[in-house]
């Protein structure tokens, strides 16, 4: 070495934005192939040879791999991402529901409908009898 540092007018202001464009477009690219690689197994209407075909057409030829994929099965993606987060939100619901007591049908619980059987039945709504099958409707 000669001694010399680099200085920072060294590297003229454009060349440093057109670094960071090519960087900005390789983790861009970066996280494209690792989405295409997590919707290739997510998949379940693609067979097990059609999952490896394009894994391996994704990772051997990357580029075109994934400017293929993304044209040919790009729909989709959105497709399964939509179908995903409906799942997803459908199990947080049921849990919400069964933890706070709720059916799964979403209707009053079972303590709500035994206290409005009660209340038809001292207002004289209903007789003894029709509280008590109404009563076993709800228990059973």
């Amino acid at each position: 070495m000669d001694g010399s540092l680099p200085l920072a007018y060294d590297y003229p202001m454009l060349s440093m934005l057109w670094t960071i464009m090519w960087v900005f477009l390789w983790v861009l690219w970066f996280f494209l192939l690792f989405r295409i690689i997590t919707d290739i197994f997510r998949d379940h209407e693609l067979g097990g040879w059609g999952k490896a075909g394009w894994l391996i057409f994704v990772i051997l030829l990357p580029f075109l791999g994934v400017f293929i994929y993304v044209l040919v099965r790009g729909k989709g993606m959105s497709k399964r991402d939509m179908k995903q987060v409906e799942e997803q939100q459908a199990a947080v619901d049921d849990y919400i529901r069964r933890t706070a007591g709720a059916p799964a049908g979403g209707g009053a619980s079972e303590v709500d409908q035994l206290a409005k059987l009660s209340d038809m039945r001292a207002s004289g709504a209903i007789s003894e009898e029709e509280f008590q099958r109404a009563k076993q409707k709800v228990l059973g």
